[in-house]
């Protein structure tokens, strides 16, 4: 695959379609993953097997020693089984972003595209520091850049399945060193492609526009860069709009995720009205063209089959919530098709 071949295309894990192809679109998800701990992962305990009697207390983080099932979404037959029921729903298709460090894996995703006639695109590249294999530590930004370069066009992680947009690349609060020349190399590395980049930005609410002003001050276009998990991020509207107001796509990643408790950080975790509302805000500074949402399922208890919502969440539930709560037809539109479509066809 060229450059050439590419522009003007979106690349899924079974070839380029036609943008016009692509429909209702989740922005950021995980179908095959494993992101447990790297220190946890040669641990033979996965804890207990999840039931309806305990995955709210699995997902709620508090009373149980071990959880790291939850962790695993590595059952290829339900996947296929949560993707057709998400399309059932509505959904056309969801862009995988399970990089290195993460457990990617491309022949699995081919097989569960061919399997649904769901559009998967795959996301390249590295998360966050300490999920990186110890050797990163001493590579070069030409290096990584190279490598993402090659899994766009040529295919990624030892196989000929192609990447359509890099990352999610990870940052944390504070930034590493390591971090920031991935960044670089998801950067050169679009340029070279016309691919846009996801950042997972670190759990800190100024990050997400320090790694938008570091894109901005490196001459590469901020209308080509998401940034993910804002609503685990951001919770005021001046630094949103601020954020927006660079240029990059604000993406609302965490639908579904209706407690206020987050394991991760000490916030209050919002819910759906709330992203909503978020949204609407945005939406009336006259950022339409820069929002999109979706779920970011990494955890079995968030798939339907374990009792969580499931991929089709968003156009099973908070589509006719957007609809009640006054959202335009042309607005839905925006943020699940054509904000997706323009990001996802390479320049």
């Amino acid at each position: 695959m060229t450059r050439q071949e590419l522009t003007g295309k979106i690349q899924t894990v079974l070839g380029t379609i036609d943008p016009a192809e692509l429909g209702r679109t989740l922005m950021h998800e995980h179908v095959l993953c494993d992101i447990r701990p790297p220190a946890t992962r040669t641990e033979n305990d996965l804890g207990p097997e999840i039931t309806l009697e305990n995955t709210w207390q699995i997902n709620y983080g508090r009373g149980l020693k071990r959880a790291g099932r939850k962790y695993l979404l590595d059952l290829e037959d339900i996947a296929t089984r949560e993707v057709e029921m998400m399309k059932h729903d509505g959904g056309d298709a969801i862009v995988e972003l399970t990089c290195g460090g993460l457990s990617p894996d491309p022949e699995g995703l081919k097989r569960i595209a061919q399997g649904t006639g769901v559009h998967l695109v795959m996301g390249c590249g590295y998360y966050v520091n300490d999920y990186q294999d110890p050797r990163n530590h001493g590579r070069q930004v030409d290096d990584f850049a190279n490598e993402m370069i090659g899994q766009i066009l040529h295919g990624a992680w030892g196989t000929d399945v192609r990447a359509g947009m890099i990352g999610e690349i990870g940052c944390q609060a504070p930034w590493t060193d390591l971090e920031k020349r991935v960044m670089q190399a998801a950067l050169i590395a679009a340029s070279e492609t016309g691919a846009a980049i996801n950042v997972h930005p670190g759990r800190d609410p100024d990050q997400p526009q320090e790694v938008a002003d570091f894109i901005k001050a490196a001459g590469h276009p901020t209308e080509r860069i998401v940034i993910s998990h804002i609503d685990r991020t951001i919770f005021d509207e001046p630094r949103l709009l601020k954020l927006a107001e660079s240029g990059v796509t604000i993406e609302f990643d965490l639908f579904g995720q209706e407690s206020s408790y987050y394991g991760l950080s000490d916030i209050d975790m919002p819910n759906d009205a709330t992203r909503l509302k978020l949204i609407r805000a945005l939406i009336e500074a006259g950022h339409l063209d820069r929002v999109v949402i979706s779920h970011d399922i990494c955890y079995r208890t968030r798939l339907a089959s374990f009792g969580g919502h499931g991929y089709g969440h968003i156009f099973r539930n908070v589509v006719p919530m957007m609809k009640k709560r006054g959202y335009s037809a042309d607005e839905i539109d925006a943020i699940l098709v054509r904000n997706p479509r323009r990001l996802l066809t390479f320049a």
